[in-house]
């Protein structure tokens, strides 16, 4: 959160310092770099309700493009980690059940983003607050690890509930943020979204316990029970593990900067870059508008 601050504070100086030359340029700047940072907050078998104070790091970058001046189309790469533990619990099934994880998950989404107030004819030309919503479809990439004996293990190729899950999912983002604009280039935007999945399995933790005697690795046998670690007898097989009337989900929180690229996808379809030099008769009005 500090670098991202750092950086917009960087990017403004340099607006002011190179102000008149923007108003230079006379074609529009129709792609947008994203970049942000924030919490990740995992909901699962194995969060607890304080958790939403203890996120965890995320990072994310992409691109987005306005089809009409209120409706976009956005494409990110997020990492994030997730993590869940019983031993933080304040039911004491829970604690005695003494399941843990931490994952490292990539996220790649394509969203639809409505803005409340549109822009004007002009990208410079948008409102200096507004408010959009999104929704879309993702793919996500998750690996539920536990630590054990001062080792970490991959929790799906052991099997602790006999189960082969799939690493790789489907997830449809949604929520809502807030942008300001910060210079004729760039905005600050907060935003919230949360990520419906269709896995149960993003904490290794689902369904039932199998026969801890099944197990042919002794290390996939005492990461499915790990019960004993704190002096309690194992589970018996089928005896209820986790809860699969329920998926797992997740809700990451950014502060993001938007980059108004200076490339115009409109430019007779060529796209290219522009840097023609200034005329010394354009000026601009108190809404960011050229006028000469």
């Amino acid at each position: 959160m500090r670098k991202l601050l750092v950086l917009v504070v960087l990017l403004t100086v340099a607006e002011a310092a190179i102000a008149q030359s923007f108003y230079a340029i006379r074609k529009n700047r129709s792609l947008i770099l994203v970049a942000g940072t924030g919490t990740s907050t995992y909901f699962g078998e194995l969060s607890n309700p304080r958790d939403y104070f203890d996120a965890k790091l995320n990072i994310n970058a992409g691109l987005q493009y306005y089809l009409t001046p209120q409706v976009s189309l956005r494409t990110e790469l997020n990492w994030f980690t997730l993590e869940g533990s019983d031993s933080k619990a304040s039911d004491a099934g829970r604690v005695s059940r003494n399941l843990s994880f931490k994952s490292n998950n990539y996220e790649l989404n394509f969203v639809g983003v409505f803005n409340l107030f549109p822009n004007g004819n002009r990208y410079y030309r948008r409102p200096y607050f507004n408010v959009y919503g999104f929704g879309g479809v993702g793919i996500l990439y998750f690996n539920p690890k536990a630590e054990y004996q001062g080792k970490s293990y991959a929790l799906q190729p052991l099997r602790t509930e006999g189960v082969n899950y799939n690493r790789i999912g489907l997830v449809l983002p949604y929520g809502l943020g807030l942008r300001l604009k910060g210079g004729p280039n760039f905005n600050i935007a907060v935003e919230a979204g949360y990520r419906m999945t269709f896995s149960d399995y993003l904490d290794d933790v689902s369904t039932e316990y199998i026969d801890n005697t099944s197990f042919s690795n002794p290390i996939a046998a005492a990461l499915a029970d790990r019960r004993s670690e704190i002096g309690k007898p194992l589970n018996a097989a089928g005896k209820q593990r986790g809860n699969p009337s329920t998926n797992d989900g997740y809700l990451l929180f950014n502060a993001k900067f938007e980059y108004y690229l200076p490339f115009d996808l409109h430019d007779n379809g060529n796209g290219r870059m522009y840097s023609k030099k200034r005329s010394a008769s354009y000026r601009y009005n108190k809404r960011g508008g050229l006028r000469r």
